[in-house]
């Protein structure tokens, strides 16, 4: 479902011969619309298959709801799902595996399990301190975004590649631990390489169920934008989050947050780590995950939408890629915007005015699609002229 979309792009963005293309000088701003958050997890899915009996019904209707909490505006949820898709798309891992606070935590940093497991990814103590996760008075690692995200990427490119990339063999390693799956493999009589994981003995059920779990999700994720109503939701401004290291004189999050600038109720929210919101001091440098500053006035209104509602709604490609009769005026040529490196949908429709769901529409794109350097977008819609025989009647 998730076929390259180069060869299929509309006449309207054009793709032009390799060429340099210079780094936008521009500053992108602080926040992303969720539509970028979606096109990045699934450009970055390494099984998008999604037919009727590829994924567990049982398990798509145990996770409904998260499509519903992603366009959520009083939900961090979105923000961290999109910080952990960047983070695993740096260290070039399938973004099934951003799926895993879905399952372990619902994507709550501060998550506390009965048995130990702590944090949006459920670590138990001992694997935290063995990945360099911090546990001191006053100050548990595993519930800090940052330093468990990090903890988990590591751990997960390790297994990725024990696994021979297979993402299934990893994240039941990640629920099971790496030598119970090599010992189904060696009982099965198969290899990492080509393993067919229905196939492996001596995993508990809850291991298997692990797979089916995260590729119901990623299942209902992906038919989630068969709705437009669901999109157009999701188009809206989302916090970029980034790690800040603490300065050493920093005592509490609230006072950190107000004199670098920053929401205070959201450090507090997202950073659960510290015990009350105080900062404990250890013996290494401690980091805080925070919404990134605004640049300035340019994105103070970045949830203004100018818009009208009658644009937005035409953002399907099959709406914007339908033909008129009309004519186009080639003196009032539109104009148009070359995609640099680093740009998303929403930076350059904040930049230019527009909403992203508009300029997607306008270029015959949507939200699953890739933008890359060098391709040429139109933002303004063309100019219609009357015809030769409209022309000729309204003499």
């Amino acid at each position: 479902m998730l076929a390259a979309l180069a060869a299929s792009l509309p006449a309207t963005a054009t793709e032009p011969a390799a060429q340099p293309v210079a780094e936008s000088a521009a500053q992108l701003p602080a926040t992303r619309s969720g539509l970028d958050i979606y096109a990045r997890f699934r450009e970055g899915l390494a099984d998008p298959s999604c037919d009727k009996d590829s994924s567990s019904p049982r398990w798509r209707r145990h996770f409904a709801a998260a499509p519903q909490r992603m366009t959520a505006h009083d939900d961090d949820v979105l923000a961290l799902f999109g910080y952990v898709v960047d983070a695993l798309r740096e260290a070039s891992l399938p973004t099934e595996y951003a799926l895993i606070p879905f399952v372990e935590s619902g994507y709550r940093p501060g998550a506390r399990s009965r048995g130990g497991p702590a944090g949006m990814w459920q670590m138990i103590a001992v694997t935290a301190r063995n990945h360099h996760v911090p546990i001191l008075p006053g100050y548990d690692g595993r519930l800090s975004p940052v330093e468990s995200t990090r903890a988990a990427v590591r751990y997960l490119k390790t297994l990725h590649g024990m696994f021979a990339g297979d993402w299934r063999l990893a994240v039941m390693a990640y629920n099971a631990g790496e030598y119970r799956v090599f010992g189904a493999l060696r009982r099965s009589g198969q290899v990492a390489r080509d393993a067919d994981v229905e196939k492996l003995t001596g995993l508990s059920g809850i291991t298997r169920a692990y797979v089916r779990k995260l590729h119901a999700l990623s299942c209902l994720l992906d038919r989630a934008d068969d709705r437009e109503q669901w999109l157009q939701a999701l188009d809206r401004p989302v916090p970029v989050l980034e790690a800040v290291a603490l300065p050493p004189q920093a005592t509490s999050l609230e006072a950190w947050a107000r004199t670098h600038g920053r929401d205070s109720a959201a450090v507090r929210r997202l950073n659960p780590a510290f015990a009350g919101g105080r900062i404990a001091r250890g013996s290494r440098a401690q980091r805080v995950l925070a919404p990134a500053p605004h640049a300035g006035p340019a994105t103070a209104h970045a949830a203004t939408d100018p818009i009208p509602a009658a644009d937005r709604a035409g953002s399907r490609p099959e709406a914007a890629a339908a033909t008129s009769p009309v004519g186009t005026d080639p003196a009032a040529a539109p104009r148009t915007h070359t995609v640099a490196r680093g740009e998303s949908a929403w930076s350059i429709a904040h930049r230019h005015g527009l909403g992203t769901a508009a300029l997607l529409a306008r270029n015959g794109l949507s939200a699953r699609s890739v933008l890359r350097p060098g391709m040429v977008l139109l933002l303004d819609a063309p100019t219609p002229v009357p015809s030769p025989e409209a022309a000729t009647q309204a003499h």
